[in-house]
């Protein structure tokens, strides 16, 4: 089941995104030391907390018998755009349809908030997961490289 993230669940968000993302760190190679900025290592409860609170954006999570095993957020743009932000779910949830729920999820959060197109940033060099969105309707739109990740940045976007 999809509910919305309450203040009550950021420790427990936190925890999903940092040991999702940690698949991909572990993956590629990177580390705190090399990529302290990867969402794996990045995320705190400060943060989550501040984008709820300051930034009021919409935070979700997929709920199994009770735990907290997949989490979305979008941050609102302007011109009816959002950026979808640390979908995820947990490895041992991987491959049962929770990241696809989530997402069309989240494509229905956005037409409630007036948002026409949806921008995302990917890990690049993620094959799979660029692969995952390209069939979800996602087109890829660009690249940049910043000196503080050992990867290259990737966006896409998709009309909703």
């Amino acid at each position: 089941m999809i509910k919305v993230v309450d203040v009550k669940d950021i420790t427990e968000c936190v925890n999903v995104i940092r040991e999702s993302f940690l698949t991909v760190a572990n993956e590629l190679g990177f580390t705190e030391e090399n990529a302290p900025r990867f969402t794996a290592f990045a995320t705190t409860e400060e943060r989550l907390m501040w984008q709820l609170e300051n930034e009021h954006r919409p935070m979700s999570a997929y709920y199994d018998d009770g735990k907290i095993v997949g989490y979305y957020s979008l941050a609102i743009l302007e011109e009816h755009k959002c950026e979808l932000n640390n979908l995820c779910v947990l490895p041992s949830y991987r491959h049962n349809g929770i990241g696809e729920q989530l997402l069309n999820h989240a494509f229905d959060m956005a037409r409630d908030l007036n948002c026409a197109k949806m921008n995302i940033g990917i890990v690049e060099e993620n094959k799979v997961l660029k692969c995952w969105y390209e069939e979800m309707g996602f087109v890829h739109i660009g690249t940049e490289k910043f000196d503080f990740f050992p990867f290259t940045c990737g966006y896409m976007e998709r009309e909703i």
